[in-house]
């Protein structure tokens, strides 16, 4: 966003509060959305943190403090064993359609607030 944009706001009399929701912010909104959407991909791909801090138990959790498994840990562990090969594309494709329904929806919630401002 070019600094004439925020200085032009500043001259006409708007505070910096009003600038930044009304000038800064909407022409942000591209560039701030891109990040989130690709944050959400990265965040359900994650693995290596997820085996240590949730575990590798291939079960429901009956509270929040038992051990569970995420789907990537699960196509992790089971293409690991070798023996489960089916059942690992089964989670792939699982974990595709998540991954595309979320960023799906965070683009269209992303062109939602893009036409709102």
């Amino acid at each position: 966003m070019p600094d004439s944009y925020r200085e032009g706001s500043f001259g006409l009399g708007a505070g910096k509060l009003r600038t930044v929701f009304t000038i800064v912010l909407p022409s942000a909104m591209p560039g701030i959305l891109s990040g989130v959407i690709l944050a959400t991909g990265r965040i359900v791909g994650e693995t290596a943190a997820l085996i240590y801090t949730a575990s590798t138990v291939a079960a429901i959790p009956q509270s929040v403090f038992n051990s569970t498994r995420t789907l990537a840990v699960h196509m992790y562990m089971l293409s690991n064993e070798g023996l489960h090969v089916g059942e690992t594309y089964g989670t792939a494709v699982v974990l595709l359609f998540l991954v595309l329904a979320i960023n799906g929806l965070s683009s269209f919630v992303a062109g939602k607030l893009a036409k709102g401002n």
